[in-house]
Order: C-alpha cells, then structure tokens, then sequence
C-alpha cells in the first residue's frame, strides 16, 4: 500500500447538511446505504449522524428533541398492558406445554419399561 505524504483530508459538515441527511433516510422505502452513496459519504458515518439526531445531539431547529418511546412510537398504554399480559399468558402456556410433553415421555418411559419386564417373564 502506498504511503500518505500528506495529511489525509478530513471533511467537516454543517449540522444543516448533517440534518438533511438524516431526514432522507426517514422516508419509505428508502436505505441508509442509498443515500450515503448518493452524497458521497460513508454508510457508518450517516449512521452516526442518525444516532446523534436521535439522541437530540443534532438540532436543526434550536429544540431539544424529545426521546421517543423505547417502546413504539403511538403505542398506547392500554396496548402495551394487553401486550404484556398477551406476553405472561403465553409464557404460562409454554410452561403449560413443555410439563405436559415431560408426563407424556415418562408415561412413554413407563409404558417401555411395562413391555420390557412383560417379555422377561415371558421367557
């Protein structure tokens, strides 16, 4: 590989350049990876910016951006208590499931083993 003579270039972008960005990659349909080709920039690099944007680091507008819920975003409260008993109520049936297939091995085992002693005495 080539050495570098000279120091490498770093570019700086404006935060209006860096919220346009992000705003792009908000629309339907479109990738992350799409549009950093497009703008010439690296994928991880707008990826970052996303994140920054997210986390309210990147304000365009001079307002502090609020944190979404980590839940999702327009979920109500009383979607998310029926989400989790949803949740509890399939974990009691998993539970439910897995003893019953347990009774029916050992009522397979034992079945086995009454076959099993059932030729011994016949022989």
């Amino acid at each position: 590989m080539p050495r570098y003579t000279q120091p490498r270039k770093s570019w700086k972008y404006t935060k209006e350049f860096k919220i346009k960005a992000v705003k792009l990659t908000h629309y339907y349909g479109v990738r992350v990876k799409e549009v950093a080709r497009s703008l010439d920039i690296h994928p991880f690099m707008l990826s970052r910016w996303r994140k920054e944007y997210r986390d309210g680091v990147l304000q365009g507008d001079g307002k502090k951006r609020l944190a979404k819920n980590k839940n999702r975003p327009g979920v109500s409260g009383r979607e998310l208590s029926e989400n989790a008993r949803l949740k509890k109520e399939n974990e009691k049936l998993k539970m439910e499931n897995d003893l019953l297939k347990k009774w029916q091995r050992y009522l397979a085992e034992q079945h086995q083993n009454d076959l099993d002693s059932s030729k011994d005495t016949e022989n």
